[in-house]
């Protein structure tokens, strides 16, 4: 697993290349995160991260790439939406077990 603080550095440092027009990579990252181009690599939400970052500077700016940007977020709120339905769900199963 991953900690907040890690992901946190990443996000940061994808960021900043983004703002200095600079291209993400994983070697890039890891530079200014001080963190190992293995572990970039090994962990998969490090790696998606990067990845998205990598995708997105492609297509910044273009049609296409508002329109993946308008799926992945719609997708993101779907799932998101799932998971307060089943929160919900388990919120009133255990107020009913209370009750």
């Amino acid at each position: 697993m991953t900690s907040s603080d890690t992901l946190h550095r990443v996000e940061k440092a994808c960021a900043q290349l983004h703002r200095d027009g600079q291209p993400v990579t994983f070697i890039a990252v890891a530079n200014l995160t001080g963190l190992g181009r293995t572990t970039l690599y090994r962990s998969a939400t490090l790696r998606a991260i990067i990845e998205e970052n990598r995708r997105r500077a492609a297509t910044n700016g273009t049609l296409t790439g508002l329109l993946d940007e308008i799926r992945n977020l719609h997708t993101a709120l779907e799932a998101v939406a799932a998971r307060v339905r089943r929160h919900e769900e388990q919120l009133r199963r255990l107020t009913t077990r209370v009750s």
